[in-house]
């Protein structure tokens, strides 16, 4: 081969080496996490707003979002998946279901995790919601959101009435006497109107009146073996809560709360008051009817308050825990619990954040927001045992139909006693060593 041939191959190789790794795409591959999540859609929209602000941080993390619009699809759908072995990274969980998945070793712990982090602490956030996801002995989860039940009142129904709003340290008897004074027959055909109170029937609405009354849900805290619905003080409470149906009438009968769920009630303006926590802000601030803010629960020998919290969970299946717990870290960074907060959906579990206008938001309502920050030292948890999902709906039957009447509060209290004693003796509690 010539000379000039060699030297202008050399010349070609030369340039091509030279120039072909400004050419060719970075070996920098993006990591992919998954993130199911479950809401309505201005849920959805806030944790598309978190993943966008996430994506400008950490471009070189992509969050792919997968929104259940339902929460038992939700839970089914994960429990699906959790059992195939193939369950999403990242999943939000009730402190009150997820102990059945910890209990069973499917969780990633998240306690080295935070420890180590230089963006949050475990001090940053509310003690009892650090509490809530600590299984045996580890932090699991790291806590969204700390809540608790209130009572959202429709302002319109009361200045009409003209009564006064709700104070903050009203009583049972306070309470009552509103719910009666605003249960209306407008028109005197025996058929009930306008009710002053709508409630979910369950054992988690009723939990906070049995503490009120000074009495005890279960007879353990740490490693509960029974309810104790059956004991004079906690029996008294149940029947105040079946009362408010049968001696007051101030809640719908089954077969109207069927017609008609009591949140629809008070959405549509023909309810008074209707105990929630934080989640029904977003669907409520798009309400243009009537005016509405919220109280806290009344009291009774004591004040307490019912625990609302949910927390990101790493799947310990995930591949990628690194780029995982970057997305978790920065979920409940400042910045990252803001955002959601300004949903309406939350209140923040970040101590900070809550303190801060993102949730505070004094030009949106409710105008009382505050109250869920000044009662947080009375809240109190259920317990957080592995059969606590069907504990708490076998109970539900029972109270269900104390309150609409088919038993007495009696007769419920011992039939849960003898139909939840099988899950307590199976259950798996986050005490337990």
């Amino acid at each position: 081969m010539k000379k000039i041939e060699l030297k202008k191959i050399f010349i070609l190789v030369t340039c091509i080496l030279f120039f072909l790794p400004s050419c060719i795409p970075s070996n920098k591959s993006v990591q992919t996490i998954s993130f199911m999540i479950t809401g309505d859609p201005s849920e959805r929209q806030a944790y598309i707003d978190l993943v966008e602000g996430f994506n400008e941080i950490h471009p070189e993390i992509h969050v792919e979002i997968t929104h259940i619009p339902s929460a038992r699809d939700y839970r089914t759908r994960l429990a699906t998946e959790f059992a195939a072995g193939n369950p999403p990274d990242i999943t939000l969980w009730n402190y009150r279901r997820y102990a059945n998945f910890a209990a069973s070793g499917l969780f990633e712990p998240l306690g080295p995790y935070i420890n180590s982090s230089d963006i949050i602490q475990p001090e940053d956030f509310y003690p009892i919601a650090i509490e809530a996801f600590t299984w045996q002995g580890e932090l699991m989860c790291i806590p969204q959101n700390i809540s608790s039940l209130v009572v959202y009142y429709n302002q319109n129904i009361f200045d009409t009435a003209g009564i006064p709003y709700p104070s903050n340290d009203w009583t049972w008897d306070d309470f009552v006497k509103t719910a009666i004074t605003l249960t209306k027959d407008f028109d005197n055909d025996g058929t009930i109107d306008q009710y002053g109170l709508g409630t979910e029937i369950s054992l988690y609405r009723l939990a906070p009146f049995i503490w009120q009354n000074e009495a005890a849900l279960v007879d353990n805290v740490d490693n509960p073996n029974r309810l104790t619905l059956s004991r004079p003080p906690s029996l008294e409470a149940l029947q105040w809560f079946v009362d408010l149906r049968q001696i007051h009438g101030v809640i719908p009968d089954r077969v109207e709360e069927t017609a008609m769920d009591s949140e629809s009630r008070f959405v549509g303006g023909i309810t008074a008051m209707f105990l929630n926590s934080r989640v029904g802000v977003p669907s409520y601030r798009e309400i243009e009817s009537f005016a509405w803010d919220v109280a806290p629960l009344p009291r009774n020998k004591t004040s307490a308050g019912v625990l609302h919290s949910d927390a990101y969970c790493m799947s310990k299946a995930t591949q990628d825990k690194k780029a995982a717990w970057t997305f978790i870290e920065y979920a409940n960074s400042f910045e990252g619990q803001s955002l959601i907060a300004q949903s309406g959906r939350t209140v923040p579990s970040m101590i900070e954040v809550a303190e801060s206008p993102a949730f505070l938001a004094p030009t949106q309502r409710p105008v009382n927001s505050r109250i869920w920050l000044d009662t947080v030292s009375t809240l109190q948890l259920v317990p957080v045992i592995s059969t606590w999902q069907e504990i708490e709906s076998t109970a539900n039957e029972e109270i269900e139909r104390a309150v609409y009447g088919e038993i007495t509060a009696e007769e419920a209290a011992q039939l849960i006693f003898a139909r939840t004693e099988e899950y307590f003796l199976l259950g798996v509690t986050a005490q337990n060593k």
